[in-house]
């Protein structure tokens, strides 16, 4: 089952839109020496920079992204107010400090921070953070869309195999050859998955799954 599991999210986890990055630092070089090194990385979209802690705040909770690069030592707030002011709100990004002052790497820590860089980023520094960051999303999607699909859908097991099979562009005639049942009972439990999931086709299941992730 776990391999079910697994396989149904690596292949959402293939599909799915670039990771969306907030880059806040009172110091506009940092900001686009920051957002010039992310650029050379795939899948990475940085949506905006911001130098005001206060408009970066505001940014944060209309866009919502996945990512935050934060200064730590900035005027007006410091990165963990900002770090406070967002988490107020009820969203729980990842945050990454940037900084050029060592001796806060503790505190950040202490804070949330997923991770922490020093001035000035270091390229390959900044590849191992991003891929420290996906390998945490994926293994959180192999708890998380599991335990939804059958909490909040109940889905059975049987169902779920179905669905990674549709998925793989797999015909109903071609899923029950492969799983020893009729095409019939495959369609049954094709229309089962499509009304549990309030969804009217492979498409729409597939794009459902990739934004329940």
């Amino acid at each position: 089952m776990f391999q079910i599991f697994s396989m149904l999210t690596e292949m959402i986890n293939s599909k799915t839109k670039n990771t969306t990055c907030i880059i806040i630092d009172d110091e506009k070089e940092a900001c686009d020496r920051l957002e010039r090194l992310l650029g050379l990385i795939s899948g990475i979209s940085v949506i905006t920079t911001e130098t005001n802690p206060n408009v970066g705040i505001e940014e944060v909770v209309k866009l919502c992204p996945e990512i935050i690069f934060l200064d730590v030592e900035m005027p007006g707030k410091n990165g963990f107010d900002v770090v406070k002011e967002i988490t107020k709100h009820g969203l729980f990004p990842t945050f990454i400090f940037v900084t050029g002052y060592n001796q806060y790497a503790i505190k950040a820590i202490r804070n949330a921070a997923f991770d922490y860089l020093l001035k000035p980023v270091d390229i390959d520094e900044l590849k191992e953070a991003i891929k420290r960051f996906i390998i945490a999303k994926e293994e959180k999607q192999k708890v998380i869309l599991p335990g939804k699909l059958k909490t909040q859908f109940a889905l059975t097991d049987r169902e779920i195999e179905i669905v990674r099979l549709l998925l793989e562009g797999k015909t109903s005639k071609e899923i029950g050859e492969k799983l020893f049942i009729s095409k019939h009972t495959v369609d049954t439990h094709r229309r089962n998955v499509l009304e549990k999931t309030g969804t009217k086709s492979t498409s729409e299941l597939h794009s459902f799954l990739k934004n329940l992730s």
